[in-house]
C-alpha cells in the first residue's frame, strides 16, 4: 500500500512538471487605445475623414493637445496618426512632429525641433538632402505611414489656398 501511494505521488508530480497549468490569457480589462494591435473592438467608430488640402498654418492645430486629432505631413502627404497617440501625441517621442511637416526630421532620422520649418515660412523642398536621405523619406517613411495610417490630405504652401 505505501508503494502504491508513493507511485501515485510521483506520477502526479511528473504530470505537473510535464503538463504545467496554462496561464489565463484573457485580457483583464478592455484597452482604451491602440498599443499591441487591433485585438479589440473600439467603443465607437472613428470619425469619418475627408480628404482636404492643408497649409502649415491650418495643419498646426491638429497637434493632439486637448485630446484632438493628430495629423502630420511627409513630403506633401498628410496622415492622420491619431491612432498612434502614444508616439505622436504631446507626450510622445515624435510629439514635436504633430501638426507639422515632418519631412526633414523623418529623412534625417532626427526628432530635434530644428528639423521643423516654421509655419510662416515656405515649405521645405528638401533640396539639400543626399540620395539616401531622400529615399528614407520617400520610400521608407511614406510606405510605413501609408500602410499604418489614413492619408487624409495634402500639404500646400500657405498662400495656395
Amino acid at each position: 500500500p505505501i508503494n502504491t501511494a508513493l507511485l501515485v505521488y510521483i506520477l502526479y508530480s511528473v504530470q505537473k512538471i510535464v503538463f504545467p497549468p496554462l496561464p489565463d490569457l484573457a485580457p483583464k480589462s478592455v484597452p482604451a487605445e491602440f498599443k499591441d494591435g487591433y485585438s479589440w473592438m473600439p467603443q465607437s467608430h472613428p470619425p469619418t475623414l475627408l480628404y482636404q488640402t492643408y497649409t502649415p498654418k491650418t495643419l498646426v492645430k491638429y497637434d493632439g493637445k486637448d485630446g484632438g486629432r493628430i495629423l502630420l505631413a511627409i513630403n506633401g502627404m498628410v496622415f492622420d496618426v491619431t491612432a498612434g497617440r502614444n508616439f505622436y501625441g504631446p507626450d510622445g517621442m515624435y510629439g514635436n512632429f504633430a501638426g507639422r511637416d515632418a519631412s526633414r526630421g523623418m529623412a534625417k532620422q532626427s526628432f530635434a525641433v530644428e528639423m521643423l520649418t516654421p509655419i510662416d515660412q515656405p515649405l521645405d523642398k528638401l533640396e539639400d538632402l543626399d540620395q539616401e536621405e531622400v529615399l528614407t523619406a520617400h520610400l521608407g517613411w511614406i510606405e510605413h505611414f501609408s500602410n499604418k495610417y489614413v492619408i487624409c490630405g495634402k500639404l500646400v504652401e500657405n498662400d495656395a489656398v
